[in-house]
């Protein structure tokens, strides 16, 4: 038995020794070949086991998926443009306008939600200058929101001092509020879905050929008349530079009274203090025509200059006699050269005497005639900020009432009393 066993092991032992022999001889071979295939059976177990992975996945029931329509942005409809389509509309257009030609920025707020106190000056000066619009054209589509709208308003506005209606287009938001009533949105607070929504309609075919009839009109007219484009942006630069100076104003009266209300009350038994009457400057400065940077400069003060001193105002500026009239210099630049002792009533005595020197200057007339210089505006009163009548250009001549020390001449136009810069006239 035991021969048996060994017998068959040896001859196992010589065939594994002759494989091994065999294996060697050719390693090259071989062995390449077994690599390959055992990389096979890996890709084909992987996929196997992928497979099977995926039949179970199909096996268990899905969820529903979420649609995520809250965040999903709106769909468009393509619906076409409709005119005097929505009851109510044409009404707060019409309303909203006529406050604009009127000047009634009080309608107009409650008409808009909402405007600033930027828009609100803006909208008073602009109205100086429009005289009248004929019937608007309203056009509507459904807004992104229930009860909202998305107009085009398309106006032919005329203004004061050009002879023909210059046509443009508008677009407005729209809404309806807890009341049922129309109103015009210009929070500047929309949501991702409504300004998505307005970009979408603006690229709509017949709102871009609604729009293309406005610049068409308005394109053939600058074609016709060179002029009108120097004339809309002179207009738009006096707008802003008249709401610029509104705004100073308003900056500083606010200051003022902030200093007044600072301003400890002062006792009955207040002692004497030292007032200045004369200042000199301290440095080159520019004297202006009212309390602003912005005002005209009626001349420049060079270093040690002397002038009487009319007031000290709480805003920064100080007012002075200057040739003849009144001025205004930053109150930096200045300091006394002349002082007196003065009570608390000693003041109010002074600006009674001052204010009948100025009276009296005012009111000193030149006889005769002026000539425009140069283009003028012509206004209602003696500020920049004053109604303008009609627009003087150079060579025409009118009849002088006074040359005012205020920088302003008092003329005749059409009969009625009017004024305008002195700069411009002679």
């Amino acid at each position: 038995m035991n021969m048996t066993n060994n017998t068959i092991w040896e001859g196992l032992k010589a065939k594994f020794e002759s494989f091994k022999n065999w294996l060697v001889r050719y390693s090259k071979i071989v062995l390449p070949v077994i690599l390959v295939v055992c990389v096979g059976l890996t890709i084909v177990i992987a996929i196997q086991a992928n497979k099977r992975k995926i039949e179970q996945e199909e096996t268990v029931v899905a969820p529903e998926e979420n649609t995520g329509e809250d965040d999903a942005l709106l769909n468009v409809p393509e619906v076409p443009l409709e005119k005097d389509a929505v009851p109510g509309i044409n009404e707060l257009f019409d309303v909203y306008y006529k406050a604009m030609v009127d000047g009634d920025t009080a309608t107009m707020e409650k008409l808009v939600y909402y405007m600033d106190a930027t828009e609100i000056l803006r909208a008073a000066e602009t109205s100086k200058y429009i005289d009248s619009y004929p019937p608007l054209e309203i056009y509507t589509k459904t807004g992104p929101k229930e009860g909202t709208y998305i107009a085009y308003v398309y106006a032919e506005l005329k203004f004061h001092d050009y002879d023909k209606p210059i046509p443009g287009m508008r677009t407005y938001y729209v809404c309806t509020n807890e009341d049922g009533e129309l109103y015009i949105n210009e929070d500047g607070d929309e949501s991702d879905n409504e300004l998505h929504y307005m970009r979408e309609i603006q690229l709509q075919a017949d709102v871009i050929d609604l729009n293309n009839k406005a610049a068409e009109a308005y394109n053939k007219m600058v074609v016709d008349d060179p002029q009108l484009a120097d004339f809309l942006l002179e207009l738009r630069e006096e707008i802003e530079k008249n709401v610029g100076e509104a705004l100073a104003r308003a900056e500083q009266s606010e200051e003022s009274e902030r200093a007044e209300e600072e301003t400890p009350e002062e006792t009955e038994e207040e002692a004497p203090v030292e007032v200045a009457t004369k200042v000199k400057t301290t440095d080159v400065v520019n004297i202006r025509t009212s309390d602003s940077e912005t005002a005209d400069k009626l001349g420049k003060a060079a270093v040690g200059d002397e002038f009487e001193l009319l007031e000290e105002k709480g805003n920064g500026w100080s007012k002075i006699r200057y040739d003849g009239g009144e001025a205004f210099i930053k109150s930096d630049f200045l300091e006394p050269s002349e002082t007196m002792t003065a009570s608390a009533e000693e003041p109010a005595e002074e600006e009674d005497s001052q204010e009948q020197a100025d009276n009296s200057s005012d009111s000193a007339a030149s006889n005769g005639t002026v000539r425009v210089k140069e283009t003028v505006r012509i206004r209602s009163g003696a500020s920049e900020n004053s109604e303008k009548i009609a627009t003087a250009y150079m060579g025409e001549t009118f009849e002088v009432i006074m040359k005012q020390a205020d920088g302003w001449t008092k003329i005749k136009y059409n009969g009625e009393t009017a004024y305008v810069k002195s700069d411009y006239v002679e």
